[in-house]
């Protein structure tokens, strides 16, 4: 049966149902979105208002019982529950309403996407319209008899492996979208095309499938641009595409940028971009699920991920609430069209409070960590830093064999560097017997050139030995013409989330100090390397509660 073999929708039968008597609010976030209780894992914008539609347990803080929770914005940060949108009623979903996507056609007609769950836990894909298109908190959803399911696996689709359809773009007179699925070990996302938005034919082959990547979910494929976003359905010859998938059997988000061939059906990844599990990352920490839509108003694409909890399933159920999504960001292509750059939506800092600086041109000493911001809480707040670093001459050489940056952290995490490890500490008690280091160390490659590798540690990020205290790692493509870093913190009790190089390398956390909680917790920024290194900037702020309803 599926929902006891796949990992992304592990059931946990003595826990779904088990609802918390009282919500635990100690390492609740204070500005990233939460339902009140439970568990989340399509976004959009329509008539003045912001629409966040995710999955939720309404029964427990675990996965199982799956609606579609909404909530509206007009801003991104101040949110207000509405009541469900789509729950479980047809024979075509009554066993569970999974992930899918909003779609905005030409008209102001609005089109959920999603898969449901039959009586025998097939995978079909099904469609939802607002019971009144005029109504732009969109409150009441139907489901349309005539065209429902919309797609039904077919003699070569994998029935328990079958889910959540993309946003529609229109390319050649037809409407397509995606569904994840795989083939054996080869993930593949498939085509489907409509000229009625309604009857959907799978067409000859997927727009892309790679083998030996396991099961694809939630992809999500849309064009990018170096100056602004961009709609769904917009083409052109400045324009790339990017095809994210999240692989199942990591429980990451993967891209590649590329080029879309309408008239062939057919995306094809740019030559030399790794395309599978050591491919790009939105984000080299927690995050998984993403979803991106397009603002028209500010004529910009806004990333989505969801960060898991690290600790036991009985500790979510006991604090009553699981999962959060991280704070929404805008996605451009880098100038070097290499990757994407990312940024926290600019009405983030509408939370700012008084601004806090730290003296500037500050020598970092080797193993002397040295406290920020005395005038901040550091278990809520929002870090900017720059680095400079005086001297390459002494930096290690980086060997051609370092493929993996997640295991280059392991390898270096108890050798101490020339230059570096630097960085911060972040959710940091007074006497550090708890903290979070988000970090960089640089190398030299052989042909001079500097290698910038960046690493959290999270295993002293607790002193509970039962949550799960991972070290992740990435590559950070800096120009470093000028021999200096920037980093950016948004910290927020149990979630760390950091922007280095102005967005071009993003890495999660999620953490749960007991010591360096609420008025306790702090900010240092160290240098352990033999080099020395100049913090050159630091700048934080409290980061205020958003107004919300019910929470």
């Amino acid at each position: 049966m599926l929902m006891g073999v796949q990992a992304s929708h592990m059931v946990f039968p003595e826990f779904q149902s088990l609802a918390a008597t009282t919500v635990r609010q100690l390492h609740r976030t204070a500005y990233h979105f939460q339902p009140p209780m439970h568990w989340i894992n399509g976004p959009m914008y329509y008539k003045g208002f912001y629409h966040l539609f995710y999955q939720y347990n309404p029964k427990g803080s675990v996965w199982g019982n799956i609606i579609w929770a909404h909530s509206i914005s007009k801003d991104l940060v101040n949110w207000e529950s509405l009541d469900p949108a789509i729950e479980p009623s047809e024979p075509f979903d009554i066993k569970g309403t999974w992930s899918g996507s909003a779609t905005l056609f030409p008209g102001d007609k609005v089109v959920m996407y999603y898969t449901g769950i039959d009586a025998k836990e097939q995978q079909l894909q099904n469609y939802a319209i607002p019971k009144d298109p005029l109504d732009p908190y969109l409150h009441e959803w139907i489901k349309p008899k005539e065209g429902n399911p919309m797609v039904v696996p077919d003699h070569e689709i994998n029935g328990s492996s079958f889910r959540d359809p993309t946003t529609a773009w229109q390319a050649n007179g037809y409407w397509h979208i995606l569904v994840g699925s795989r083939k054996n070990d080869i993930g593949v996302a498939y085509l489907f095309k409509s000229k009625d938005q309604k009857t959907w034919v799978k067409a000859p082959h997927p727009l892309h499938q790679v083998p030996g990547t396991g099961n694809w979910e939630c992809p999500d494929f849309y064009p990018v641009s170096v100056k602004t976003g961009l709609d769904t359905s917009v083409q052109g010859k400045d324009v790339k595409h990017v095809l994210k998938v999240s692989l199942d059997a990591t429980r990451y988000d993967y891209y590649t940028i590329g080029t879309y061939f309408p008239d062939q059906d057919k995306y094809v990844p740019d030559q030399g971009l790794a395309d599978g599990w050591d491919g790009l990352r939105f984000d080299y920490g927690n995050f998984y699920a993403s979803k991106s839509f397009f603002d028209p108003v500010k004529h910009r694409r806004i990333l989505w991920g969801w960060s898991n909890e690290s600790d036991t399933k009985l500790d979510d159920v006991k604090k009553g609430w699981a999962g959060i999504q991280l704070i929404p960001r805008t996605v451009l292509l880098d100038p070097s069209g290499k990757q994407l750059v990312q940024w926290p939506v600019e009405e983030i800092e509408t939370l700012r409070g008084s601004k806090i600086d730290h003296m500037g041109n500050l020598k970092l000493e080797t193993g002397k960590p040295v406290k920020l911001f005395h005038g901040i809480t550091g278990a809520q707040a929002d870090v900017v830093v720059g680095f400079s670093i005086p001297n390459m001459d002494k930096a290690e050489p980086f060997d051609p064999s370092w493929k993996d940056p997640q295991d280059l952290c392991f390898k270096k995490k108890s050798v101490q560097g020339a230059i570096g490890p630097f960085g911060l500490m972040v959710l940091a008690s007074e006497k550090l017997e708890e903290y979070t280091p988000v970090y960089f160390r640089i190398f030299k490659a052989k042909d001079n050139k500097p290698v910038v590798l960046m690493c959290s540690d999270e295993e002293p990020s607790t002193l509970k030995t039962d949550v799960y205290r991972p070290m992740y790692g990435a590559f950070v493509d800096a120009d470093f013409s000028d021999k200096k870093l920037s980093l950016r913190s948004l910290i927020d009790h149990s979630v760390v989330e950091n922007f280095a190089e102005g967005g071009k390398t993003v890495l999660s956390n999620r953490v749960y100090p007991t010591i360096a909680v609420l008025d306790m917790a702090h900010v240092f920024a160290f240098n352990n390397g033999t080099e020395p290194i100049t913090l050159e900037h630091a700048c934080g702020w409290n980061m205020q509660r958003p107004q919300r309803m019910n929470n």
